[in-house]
């Protein structure tokens, strides 16, 4: 006789042939590494890869410039672990450049100039730098995303923001789960009262729109960051808890909970070794439309300016500085992030589609 599978099992393997959800989960994984080795990847390694150069905004992508780094003289306090993961603070300063020539140990260079100007002339001396020093002053520089309006490197602004819209789903779900998973479980193992009390803080939460009460969280708790990833994940949990609910409501009259309970098993036993690990598949399906969710909200919230604040690099934010831009004959400024936003959402949306069918028993 051949060796039965686990439904663990069979869950994996239907989720194996969706093309769709494998293809998903992959494009995810290979966001997060993204934004996790983000400084890595960026073209501008600077903190928030907010290194401008307002003589090249607005350029389109592939354009090409001539760049004179200028080495910082500032005491580097910075370590190799700090600079990959949160960006150079003391970076070198960076003067785009239309022509150079070097004569007689000096620097002869021309700044870059849009609209057909003529940048102005000005000369280095060049007895203060090493050779090897000499030889990196100058590169040239290409942005294949283009330059924003303050002429940083759009490519890298994407890959730093990348971060900000992954791990808020990290966050919020997080939040949501230990929030949604224990009201529910009470609500619905020990019913009556406190069924009634917390169906009754879930209904008021429910009737209040999302975006609003993410606001007012927001404004309690103040602009920034972490603020932010918790005001989305205190809206996020009334979906959770439903569903928590609902599912220990039928799982507390099965054999195996009577049985727990005969054996004088606690009720935290019963909750938490017994009920909630047959109960967790539509939680997960939840918890993936939830990561989806968290990000649409962040990008909302940085389009109305309450979101990360700058110079924070976020794809909510860099629409909202160049969506004006989409009339004015630039709307890649506005597309990239939007793009990126609603590819990763997308993702996100047919994994929780892949688990639910993945994990749907009866099928």
């Amino acid at each position: 006789m051949g060796k039965t599978q686990s439904l663990k099992d069979l869950a994996l393997q239907k989720f194996k042939h969706d093309f769709w959800g494998v293809f998903s989960l992959a494009f995810v994984l290979i966001v997060g590494l993204v934004a996790i080795f983000a400084y890595v990847l960026a073209p501008d390694d600077s903190q928030y890869a907010n290194q401008m150069h307002l003589a090249i905004h607005s350029k389109k992508p592939g354009f090409k410039v001539a760049m004179l780094s200028m080495p910082s003289h500032q005491k580097d306090n910075q370590t190799r672990f700090d600079k990959v993961f949160f960006g150079v603070k003391n970076t070198d300063t960076e003067i785009p450049l239309s022509s150079y020539n070097i004569e007689n140990n000096q620097l002869h260079y021309v700044e870059y100039a849009s609209d057909g100007l003529k940048g102005e002339e000005k000369e280095l001396s060049l007895s203060d730098y090493t050779s090897e020093e000499i030889s990196n002053l100058i590169a040239e520089r290409t942005f294949y995303l283009g330059t924003d309006k303050y002429g940083r490197d759009v490519l890298s602004r994407v890959l730093v923001g990348a971060r900000i819209s992954f791990f808020i789903g990290f966050v919020a779900v997080f939040i949501s789960l230990i929030i949604g998973v224990f009201l529910g479980s009470l609500a619905g193992y020990y019913g009556g009262k406190i069924d009634a009390m917390i169906m009754w803080i879930i209904n008021v939460t429910w009737s209040i729109p999302t975006l609003l009460l993410v606001i007012a969280i927001t404004l309690a708790l103040g602009k920034g960051f972490w603020q932010v990833f918790i005001a989305v994940g205190l809206t996020m949990w009334v979906e959770v808890a439903r569903v928590v609910r609902g599912q220990i409501i039928s799982a507390k009259e099965m054999q195996y909970v009577t049985a727990a309970r005969a054996l004088g098993y606690t009720d935290s036993r019963i909750i938490f070794k017994h009920i909630l690990p047959n109960i967790m598949a539509p939680v997960i399906v939840i918890c993936a439309a939830n990561f989806a969710s968290a990000i649409l909200i962040e990008s909302g919230l940085s389009f109305l300016g309450i979101g990360a604040q700058p110079p924070m690099a976020s794809w909510g934010a860099m629409i909202k500085d160049h969506y004006n831009y989409i009339i004015l004959g630039k709307p890649y400024l506005a597309l990239i992030p939007g793009l990126c936003i609603m590819s990763l959402v997308m993702a996100f949306m047919l994994i929780g589609n892949a688990l639910r069918d993945a994990l749907d028993v009866k099928a």
